[in-house]
């Protein structure tokens, strides 16, 4: 198989190539899924980069990337034969182990290679394992939100997009801040009122668009940046998922107003998600592509060779949809 690696950190240019390896057979428990696109993250970016305390990589050898999609070409022994040919996307590829789905196969368990409808997209499908189950479960993880105000803050990143939509569907209100440049994307994604997040009276701005309530949940993509705000627009025994928090990862918590608020702060890494978690995220997935409820955009497709440049695209931000890699070209 063809595969991008790397085994330093550092800028995608500078440790990124392509390999020829085997292609792996699968175990007992497990697939082997012959992909058609993988899904470029930001946090692939960052592992590639490195994280703070980190000099190496955790494995000698890197295949990037947790997210994509494709069909299931073999199975190991214990695995149904008539999944071969199934069409299937992918969660957590390259988690807490060496080789992702920057390559032409991955092999994994089973269970994280889940059945995909025939009318829907390899390219949509793509985005599901993040953006997509973070979107979701951070949207519907405090149970039913019909009747209920979401504040979605970022409403224009891609989990933000995502994450509007499934509240929309799900019959909640939607507030979301964006920047200027993104809140046409959050309007288009189903807000109800988009402010922007610079605003200097930003919190009296989202309690005056609920009618002087403070809202019932938010969704939060910069954590440290916003809690102090967070703390002041949400209600008594509201719930924050925050799933970022890049630009302050040290936040101060104003801590006596969440507690006279009994606020629940939910901290999410989508990896890590319980078995029951993630299957109610990818039931209500799922459910809402049924439904027609979902959009998720493709702003970019790369060629397998141009791994670099998506990483570099996914780097550069600004961007109104996914950044794929065509796994067969």
């Amino acid at each position: 198989m063809r595969a991008i690696t790397y085994s330093s950190l550092g800028e995608a240019k500078d440790v990124l190539s392509m390999a020829e390896m085997p292609t792996p057979s699968p175990a007992k428990g497990e697939v082997l899924v012959r992909l058609a696109y993988s899904g470029v993250n930001p946090s692939d970016v960052k592992s590639r980069r490195g994280r703070p305390g980190m000099t190496r990589p955790p494995y000698d050898r890197v295949i990037p990337h947790s997210d994509g999609a494709g069909i299931i070409e073999s199975v190991g022994d214990g695995v149904d034969a008539d999944r071969v040919g199934q069409r299937v996307w992918i969660w957590n590829g390259q988690w807490q182990r060496p080789f992702g789905t920057a390559a032409t196969h991955i092999v994994l368990p089973q269970d994280q290679a889940v059945a995909l409808a025939d009318d829907v997209t390899f390219e949509t499908a793509a985005s599901f394992g993040i953006p997509g189950l973070t979107a979701t479960h951070a949207v519907f993880n405090g149970a039913d939100i019909k009747g209920q105000t979401l504040l979605v803050q970022g409403g224009a990143g891609t989990v933000g997009y995502i994450a509007v939509q499934l509240a929309k569907w799900g019959g909640a209100r939607v507030i979301a801040t964006t920047g200027a440049a993104g809140a046409e994307r959050a309007k288009s994604a189903g807000a109800d009122v988009v402010l922007d997040y610079a605003a200097p009276d930003l919190a009296a701005q989202i309690l005056a668009a609920n009618d002087g309530r403070p809202v019932d949940q938010i969704i939060e993509v910069e954590f440290g940046v916003n809690i102090a705000l967070d703390a002041e627009v949400i209600k008594p025994n509201g719930r924050i998922a925050a799933y970022g928090s890049a630009k302050v990862m040290d936040p101060t918590l104003p801590f006596l107003p969440l507690l006279f608020k009994a606020v629940t702060i939910d901290i999410i890494l989508v990896y890590l998600l319980t078995d029951a978690q993630r299957s109610l995220a990818i039931e209500k997935l799922h459910d809402a592509l049924r439904q027609n409820a979902l959009d998720c955009p493709v702003e970019t497709i790369f060629a397998l060779s141009e791994t670099v440049q998506a990483h570099e695209a996914v780097e550069a931000g600004a961007r109104k949809g996914a950044i794929l890699i065509d796994c067969q070209t």
